[in-house]
């Protein structure tokens, strides 16, 4: 139980990070500082993407749900609807590549804003 507990904690950690490499610029809008956390988490989202490399959390959670006798995700909410969310059917790492060059686009175009607006104050 404590072993898919953790898995079941970890994909949704993996989700929250997801959604910090894909929507974190914006938080660099309400908070600067923000940008020290972002940025690591933007450069690793988009190496893991565009380079095809293997996210260690994946590699954690499977070894947890092993652990905890699954063969698989067939079973409890989280697997049924966060899971297809994160790991989409279909994915080749063509989709991969234009994913990442979406999350750069997304993400420069905020940082653009961000800069504009701190230049724009600067001037003022």
């Amino acid at each position: 139980m404590l072993y898919r507990l953790s898995a079941d904690t970890l994909l949704v950690l993996h989700l929250a990070f997801i959604l910090l490499v894909l929507f974190g610029g914006l938080l660099v809008l309400r908070w600067r500082r923000a940008v020290f956390v972002h940025l690591p988490a933007l450069a690793w989202g988009l190496a893991v993407e565009c380079l095809h490399l293997e996210c260690p959390l994946t590699e954690w959670e499977n070894r947890l749900r092993l652990a905890a006798g699954q063969a698989g995700y067939q079973g409890g909410f989280i697997e049924h609807y966060l899971w297809p969310l994160i790991y989409p059917a279909g994915l080749t790492p063509q989709i991969q590549t234009v994913l990442g060059a979406i999350v750069l686009g997304l993400n420069l175009g905020v940082y653009g804003y961000v800069v504009w607006r701190l230049a724009r104050r600067h001037h003022e």
